[in-house]
């Protein structure tokens, strides 16, 4: 018996499950007078999830790591906020039965290592408290182990048998993230809009990953505009491939769940599969 046919210890599921990219937000995303609801009623018209399994753009560690598999306090990894910000909570169920399936998909030869202390970070948690407020899933996080899209791609890839067991497989970054050239814009801004930058890498994506053009998004270090006022770190980027490996077999069934930008950041976030 392989790895892989080896039976779930996951609750029966029937269908398959898509995997999403989204926008996750600072967390006064929770504020915002449109976001939330975008976001809530993208939850409502998915099934519900046996149980979630997130990659956040605020964790990368190598080798791969599987996060607490309890319930254990947040990840609060942000500074300068208000203190009602630092009292949320997410209790989320751990999934332990999720993190030795993931061992069981990445195989022997993919070195996993695992870390009891490590709650949901801003990255995980802020979406799901409007998502699933109940925090009756569970939820396990695990880390990116390369900013690598290959690599990333390969590990979706893997885990990609997950959604036939009713899991949500969640990318969770930002489109585009250029916080150090948002002072000009945010200055003198009016309006929904967004900054030159923001608007061309955010059509770029859209319009790439609509066509199918996965060589492209590998390639997005050479083919993305505006790549460098965009992201001028690629960690909120990046998180996309672990959705696209989750669903190389349906590469033209994307949909995007919201568009639009906050404070001239685009918050596009995508359904796969």
């Amino acid at each position: 018996m392989t790895l892989d046919s080896r039976p779930s210890t996951l609750q029966p599921f029937t269908g398959r499950m898509p995997a999403i990219y989204l926008g996750h937000g600072a967390p006064p995303l929770v504020d915002d007078a449109t976001w939330p609801g975008q976001l809530a009623a993208w939850s409502a018209g998915l099934p519900r999830p046996t149980a979630i399994l997130v990659v956040s753009a605020h964790w990368e560690s190598a080798p791969l790591t599987l996060g607490a598999t309890r319930t254990v306090p947040l990840y609060y990894d942000f500074y300068g906020f208000p203190q009602r910000y630092y009292q949320v909570t997410y209790p989320a169920p751990g999934a332990p039965e999720l993190a030795a399936r993931v061992r069981q998909l990445l195989g022997d030869e993919t070195p996993v290592a695992q870390d009891e202390t490590r709650g949901l970070d801003h990255g995980a948690y802020v979406p799901l408290t409007v998502m699933w407020p109940q925090a009756d899933i569970p939820v396990l996080q695990i880390s990116m182990p390369s900013l690598d899209p290959r690599t990333l791609l390969e590990v979706g890839r893997r885990l990609a048998p997950l959604r036939d067991e009713g899991v949500l497989i969640m990318g969770s970054g930002f489109l585009t993230h250029g916080l150090p050239f948002l002072g000009e814009y945010l200055s003198g801004r009016a309006g929904d809009g967004a900054p030159a930058w923001s608007a061309e890498f955010d059509r770029w994506a859209a319009e790439t990953l609509a066509r199918g053009d996965l060589d492209s998004l590998l390639d997005y270090r050479n083919r993305a505009p505006a790549l460098q006022y965009a992201h001028p770190t690629v960690d909120h980027f990046v998180p996309l491939f672990i959705a696209l490996g989750a669903t190389l077999e349906q590469p033209d069934r994307v949909d995007t769940k919201v568009d639009g930008f906050w404070l001239g950041l685009s918050k596009r976030s995508w359904q796969l599969g």
